[in-house]
């Protein structure tokens, strides 16, 4: 009988939470370091969101497109959700201003120079509106070539045609040994004489040059121009034109939204999500 009454007062009162065990819980200590741990990105981390290398991510380090990396005791290199963050921006840039300028500008907002980025973007911009008003200039010339007449009035010699259109004597002499333009001479001088049709040639060129195309690619379209004696196979060229401006234009607007989300980032209130 004694055993047994004694036996019962052994269910005692609960232990304290398991949750106050070092080993099952953390202390807020231990907390804030786990989460900081969970930022820690290695460069492998960082190169597999995009395809890259390693060593791709240490060279964008070294070349201050990132910044700066942090290093353990050992000397392994230490990336946050900042280089991550930095490596979005600086693909999307590239998209839409090349990787060049794309560098620049990172470069420049690492340094502390963020006015000097923003020129650089603005330099982009600038020459996109300059491409657009060039392709409008392109259809506008376009418009009224298809009346030009091959006929002697509208003869000129190589010096003003160069003048009239900004380039020099001898580009245009490369466009004939490319077949692009096809100039008669004049049998007294041995000049070259432009016809007409002639500076149509020449304009449709330097038109389309002037919008990225190789010779090599122009050559053929010339060759239909000056059969069907029209611009009508032009075109389809200034289709893909307007195309590739319009993409190019959407690719600057998503590179600023994701420099826009890099700066706003690391400002000195501290990083958040």
């Amino acid at each position: 009988m004694t055993d047994q009454c004694t036996a019962k007062p052994r269910t005692t009162a609960p232990a304290a939470p398991e949750a106050a065990s070092p080993s099952r819980r953390s202390s807020p200590r231990r907390r804030r370091d786990t989460t900081r741990e969970r930022t820690r990105l290695r460069p492998i981390d960082l190169a597999r969101e995009h395809g890259l290398s390693t060593q791709a991510i240490r060279n964008y380090e070294e070349a201050g497109i990132l910044p700066e990396a942090e290093r353990t005791p050992h000397g392994y290199r230490v990336y946050t959700p900042v280089h991550q963050r930095a490596l979005r921006a600086f693909l999307a840039l590239v998209a839409g201003h090349g990787h060049r300028t794309a560098a620049l500008i990172m470069r420049a907002i690492h340094d502390g120079a963020t006015d000097e980025a923003l020129r650089l973007i603005d330099e982009s911009h600038a020459q996109l509106l300059d491409d657009r008003r060039t392709l409008q200039a392109v259809e506008a010339a376009l418009a009224g070539l298809d009346a030009v007449p091959d006929g002697g009035s509208g003869s000129t010699l190589i010096g003003p045609l160069a003048r009239r259109l900004g380039i020099r004597p001898a580009t245009l002499r490369a466009w004939e040994r490319a077949g692009l333009l096809q100039p008669s001479r004049d049998p007294r001088t041995g000049y070259r004489v432009y016809s007409a049709a002639d500076v149509r040639d020449a304009l449709v060129v330097w038109q389309l040059r002037r919008g990225g195309y190789p010779l090599e690619q122009i050559a053929p379209l010339i060759a239909h121009v000056r059969l069907a004696g029209g611009v009508a196979p032009v075109e389809p060229m200034l289709r893909d034109w307007r195309a590739r401006l319009s993409a190019l234009g959407r690719a600057m607007l998503a590179g600023a939204a994701a420099l826009d989300a890099y700066l706003a980032y690391r400002t000195p209130e501290g990083p958040g999500e």
